[in-house]
């Protein structure tokens, strides 16, 4: 295969850890596109617990897109559901022909983002999961991974070698990765936008302002069964969803049997459990007296308008009532002072601002013909 060249797009948890675990290997030449990148050393160290800690060196850290961008055989964006479409629109012009573009988050959007704006002759992938759960330690410096995947699955567009693909991801990742048949099986998820905003409406449905908690909650530690049936009331609307779709025998299996549970009791003492999901705190915003709830958080930013409203988009086109997930939407854009969801509709004056596909493509229905 050679040395391939690789700029990691993001420098977020994932953006640390992938660019530096790739760069300590001499297959490749790791060269990273960050707003920040006066705050990045070029050596970036990742603690593995339970394994000697790695070290990687990046070739090149930059903001121009120019620097990190045209001289590299495949593009890995590391990005929340915002940045997508601006960062795929500032490294489109120097893309070389052939070079892939991927995506280690692919529910935000990704897809049809990519398809919509990249030039024709470059082919994109995306994981239907993230390969690692990661924390930054410290910015530009060290970062900590908490946990892989057993297997990955990634889905590739049209124009790509799908089976070169695969074959390249899992050498990225050092982990088994599986072709799926449809891309629509990575664009769509029960994880994040279910998971992360379910336990939010939980947490939260309650609040009145100007309440403050005397510390963040475990996000995962402190789950209690309540999140678990609300969790499993939107993923049998999702399931439904799915059955509507052509994902050729694809699946993506209900949150049920994703943890090994058979029930609310069950499924909340397994994401107790989890390792990689200890001593993982809400972030909130902190005043003197205390926490509040902080309505920009990235799991309201990220999850809704990039998450549960791509899946909303898909039971509106199919007909399909979702009264859990409208629940959670409702609530959720009234407390981010938003306005999405309106009568059932998604005709709310923020709707453009989001990753749902009437904004890349005709119709969902276009989509489905791929």
């Amino acid at each position: 295969m050679g040395s391939l060249k690789v700029c990691i797009c993001g420098g977020g948890a994932l953006g640390h850890v992938i660019s530096a675990t790739m760069a300590s290997h001499d297959d490749y030449q790791v060269q990273l596109l960050t707003g920040h990148p006066d705050l990045w050393e070029k050596e970036i160290s990742i603690s593995i617990p339970g394994e000697k800690a790695v070290t990687g060196r990046l070739t090149r850290i930059s903001s121009d897109a120019r620097e990190v961008i045209a001289d590299v055989d495949y593009v890995i964006l590391c990005l929340p559901g915002y940045l997508i479409d601006p960062t795929l629109r500032k490294i489109a012009p120097f893309l070389k022909k052939g070079v892939v573009v991927g995506s280690v988050v692919s529910s935000n959007g990704f897809f049809w983002m990519a398809r919509s704006i990249l030039p024709k002759e470059n082919p994109f992938f995306g994981l239907q999961r993230v390969p690692y759960i990661a924390r930054v330690i410290e910015y530009g410096h060290c970062a900590e991974l908490k946990g892989y995947k057993n297997e990955l699955k990634v889905a590739v567009s049209e124009n790509g070698d799908k089976e070169v693909i695969r074959k390249i991801v899992e050498t990225f990742f050092g982990t088994t990765t599986v072709l799926l048949k449809s891309f629509l099986a990575a664009a769509l998820t029960n994880s994040n936008p279910l998971l992360h905003t379910a336990r939010l409406y939980m947490l939260f449905k309650d609040y009145s302002p100007g309440t403050l908690y005397k510390e963040a909650p475990l996000f995962y530690e402190d789950w209690d069964e309540e999140s678990s049936k609300l969790l499993i009331a939107c993923d049998d609307e999702f399931q439904q969803i799915l059955g509507r779709l052509p994902l050729g025998g694809e699946e993506i299996p209900p949150v049920l049997t994703h943890y090994d549970s058979i029930d609310s009791k069950s499924l909340t003492c397994k994401l107790r459990s989890i390792k990689p999901f200890k001593d993982i705190r809400l972030d909130m915003l902190r005043t003197m007296d205390g926490f509040a709830p902080d309505w920009q958080n990235r799991y309201f930013t990220e999850d809704i308008p990039y998450g549960l409203l791509i899946v909303k988009s898909f039971a509106v086109f199919f007909a399909i009532q979702t009264p859990s997930i409208d629940k959670i939407l409702y609530w959720a854009q009234e407390r981010m002072g938003k306005e999405y969801l309106i009568g059932g509709s998604l005709s709310g004056r923020d709707m453009a601002d989001t990753g749902v596909p009437d904004n890349y493509v005709s119709s969902i229905g276009e989509l489905l013909e791929v």
